[in-house]
C-alpha cells in the first residue's frame, strides 16, 4: 500500500508565504504597501530631521552620524523629497487604500489582475531597496534634489553623489515607474470591469471616484518619466546628448556633450511632476470627502458636482506643468497661457471645499479621531490653497521661486495634507484591516500635536520666502540677510523636533492597537458602503462568492422615513428611504 506523504506546496511555512508574503489577495497587499510607506516615512522623517538640526547647528556633531557637510545635506534633501513624494505621498493613499478597498467598495471579489497587483508590490519594493542602497556606495546619495535637474543630474563628475548614487537613483524611479504603471492598468480595468451588480457610476463612493482618476493620471505621468529616465540614464553612460548642452566646463574641464537641452528635461519632468501633485492629492480628497459624510451623517453636498471637480482637476492637472519653468527664459505668451490655467484648476478645488463645508453645515457632527483629521486636512488645504495663486502669477513667481515661500506651499498642500488624510484613513479603517479599534484618545493627542505642528513649521516658512530666503541653502551664515533669519529658522526646528515626537503616540497606538485593541464590530461606524457589510477583520475570502446588489448611492444617511440613521448600498429596494 502507497504512503501518501503531505506535498511541498501545502507546509506550514509555504502556506505562510503565499498568505503573508507572495500574495496575490488584493487585502494583504494593500497591508503590504501600507507598512512599506509607514518605513519610508520613518527614514525620510529622519532625514528630515537631520537637515533640521544642520541648518541650526551646522557644524554640530550628531551621534553616530558625525557632522553633516554641506553635500550630505543636498544628499540627504534629495532621498527625504524622493521618499516622500513617491513613497509615501504617492504609494500609501493610492496604493495602500486603494488596493485594499477599491474592490470591497465596489462589491468585487479581487483586483481585475492579482498577479500583476502583487508583482507592482514587489518591483515597488525593490525600488525602495534600490534608492536606500544610494547611502552605501562611494560618493553617497545624489545631490541633485528630487528633481534632478539637468545638467547637474546629467553629468558624472559634477559632485560627490552624482556618480553611481544618481545612477541608483535613476533606476529606482524607473522600478517605481514601472510599479506604478502595473498598479495604475489594474485599478482602471477594475473599476470599468469589475464593479458589482447595480454599482453604477453614480453610485460609486467616492474614493473609487479619486482611485479611479489617479490610476488614469499615473498611467499616462509615469510612462513620461520613465521615458525621461531613460534618456537621462542615456547621457550619463551611453554618450547621448539629450539633456547635456555644448560648451559646459565642469571642473575646469570640458564636458564631451553637444547639442542637449536642459529644458527639454525640465519639461519631461514637469510634465509628470505637476500631475503627481494631484496623483497624491486626489485619493486624499476622496477620502476626506467620504469621512466627512460619515461623520457628519449626512449625504455628501452636490455629489455630482464633486465627481465633476475630482474628474476636471485630472484633466487640467496635464495643461499647467510650465508654471514650475516661469523663470526658465520660456516666451511671456507660453507663461500667460500657464498661469491663466493654473488660475482655473482652482475652481474645482474651490468646488470641492465648498461642498466640504457644505457637507458639514448642519450635519450631526461626531468628533472621532477620523473626522478630526479630516477636518484638519481641510483646513491645511485651504491654507496650502490660498499661496498658490501667488506663484500662479509669473511676476510674482519670478521673486518667490526657489525660496522658502515655494516649500512652505507644497508642504501644507501637498505633504501635509495628504498626510492628515492618511491619518483619517488609518483610523477610520483600520478595524476592518485588523480587527481592532484604535484608541481614540490616543488619536486626539496624536491631532492636535500633528495639527499645531504642522502650522507651527510651515507658516513661518511664508516668512522666510518673503524675506528671499533661498531654498536649499545648507547653512545661513554665508549671507548677511539669511544670516539675520537664523531665529525663526530655530523655532521651525524646535517645531519639527516636538512635532516628529508626537508621531511617537501614533506609531504606539497602531502597533499595540493591532495586538491589544478593543475588538471591533462589523460596522463600527455605521457606514452604508461595501465594504462594512463584511466582518471586521475582512476574511480572506472577501463575499465569499456572495455577489452583494448594489439598490441605492453611497450616502444614504439620515434618511427621512428610515427607522435607522442610514441604508446601506445594498439594502432591498423595497426597503423606506
Amino acid at each position: 500500500m502507497l504512503k501518501r506523504f503531505p506535498s511541498a506546496a501545502t507546509t506550514p511555512s509555504k502556506l505562510l508565504l503565499r498568505r503573508y508574503i507572495f500574495t496575490s489577495d488584493h487585502k494583504m497587499i494593500g497591508i503590504q504597501y501600507f507598512f512599506l510607506s509607514l518605513a519610508a516615512v520613518l527614514v525620510g522623517t529622519w532625514l528630515s530631521l537631520l537637515m533640521r538640526i544642520h541648518l541650526v547647528w551646522p557644524h554640530g556633531r550628531i551621534p553616530l552620524v558625525g557632522e553633516i557637510k554641506p553635500e550630505n545635506y543636498l544628499g540627504l534633501l534629495t532621498m527625504h523629497g524622493t521618499l516622500m513624494v513617491f513613497f509615501v505621498l504617492s504609494t500609501v493613499p493610492q496604493n495602500g487604500f486603494g488596493t485594499y478597498f477599491l474592490p470591497l467598495q465596489l462589491g468585487a471579489s479581487e483586483m481585475a489582475f492579482p498577479r500583476l497587483n502583487m508583482a507592482g508590490f514587489w518591483t515597488a519594493l525593490a525600488s525602495f531597496f534600490v534608492l536606500l542602497a544610494a547611502f552605501f556606495v562611494p560618493g553617497g546619495a545624489s545631490i541633485a534634489g528630487w528633481t534632478q535637474y539637468a545638467p547637474l543630474s546629467a553629468i558624472r563628475a559634477a559632485g560627490p553623489g552624482q556618480g553611481i548614487g544618481t545612477d541608483l537613483w535613476l533606476v529606482s524611479i524607473g522600478l517605481f515607474c514601472l510599479s506604478s504603471v502595473m498598479s495604475a492598468i489594474n485599478f482602471v480595468t477594475t473599476t470599468v470591469k469589475q464593479r458589482t451588480p447595480g454599482m453604477r457610476w453614480m453610485r460609486m463612493p467616492l474614493p473609487c471616484w479619486s482611485w479611479f482618476v489617479t490610476a488614469i493620471l499615473s498611467l499616462l505621468a509615469f510612462s513620461v518619466l520613465l521615458a525621461a529616465l531613460i534618456l537621462l540614464l542615456l547621457d550619463r553612460n551611453a554618450g547621448t546628448n539629450f539633456f547635456v548642452p555644448a560648451g559646459l566646463i565642469v571642473s575646469g574641464q570640458a564636458v564631451n556633450h553637444s547639442g542637449g537641452s536642459p529644458l527639454l528635461w525640465q519639461h519631461l519632468f514637469w510634465f509628470f511632476g505637476h500631475p503627481e501633485v494631484y496623483i497624491a492629492i486626489l485619493p486624499a480628497m476622496g477620502i476626506t470627502s467620504h469621512l466627512l459624510s460619515v461623520f457628519s451623517r449626512k449625504p455628501v453636498f452636490g455629489y455630482r458636482a464633486m465627481v465633476g471637480a475630482t474628474i476636471a482637476i485630472g484633466a487640467l492637472g496635464f495643461m499647467v506643468w510650465g508654471h514650475h519653468m516661469f523663470v526658465s527664459g520660456m516666451n511671456p505668451y507660453e507663461g500667460f497661457a500657464f498661469s491663466t490655467l493654473t488660475t482655473a484648476i482652482a475652481v474645482p478645488s474651490a468646488i470641492k471645499v465648498f461642498n466640504w463645508l457644505g457637507t458639514i453645515y448642519g450635519g450631526k457632527l461626531q468628533f472621532s479621531t477620523p473626522m478630526l483629521f479630516s477636518i484638519g486636512f481641510v483646513s491645511l488645504f485651504i491654507a496650502g490653497g490660498l499661496t498658490g495663486p501667488f506663484l500662479a502669477q509669473p511676476s510674482l513667481d519670478m521673486y518667490l521661486h526657489d525660496t522658502y515661500f515655494v516649500v512652505a506651499h507644497f508642504h501644507l498642500i501637498m505633504a501635509m495634507a495628504g498626510i492628515f488624510a492618511v491619518f483619517s484613513a488609518t483610523y477610520f479603517w483600520f478595524p476592518k484591516m485588523f480587527g481592532r479599534m484604535m484608541s481614540e484618545r490616543l488619536g486626539a493627542i496624536h491631532f492636535w500635536f500633528t495639527l499645531a505642528g504642522a502650522y507651527a513649521i510651515f507658516m513661518p516658512m511664508h516668512l522666510l520666502g518673503v524675506a528671499g530666503h533661498p531654498r536649499r541653502y545648507s547653512e545661513l551664515t554665508g549671507v548677511q540677510y539669511v544670516a539675520a533669519m537664523a531665529p525663526l529658522q530655530k523655532f521651525i526646528t524646535f517645531a519639527a523636533v516636538i512635532t516628529i515626537c508626537g508621531q511617537l503616540v501614533f506609531l504606539f497606538n497602531l502597533f499595540w492597537s493591532m495586538f491589544r485593541g478593543r475588538r471591533a464590530e462589523a460596522n463600527p461606524w455605521v457606514c452604508t458602503t461595501l465594504e462594512w457589510t463584511l466582518p471586521s477583520p475582512t476574511p480572506a475570502a472577501g463575499f465569499a462568492g456572495r455577489v452583494p446588489v448594489v439598490n441605492r448611492g453611497p450616502y444614504e444617511y439620515s434618511v427621512p422615513g428610515s427607522t435607522a440613521d442610514f441604508v446601506a448600498q445594498d439594502a432591498p429596494a423595497t426597503q423606506e428611504g
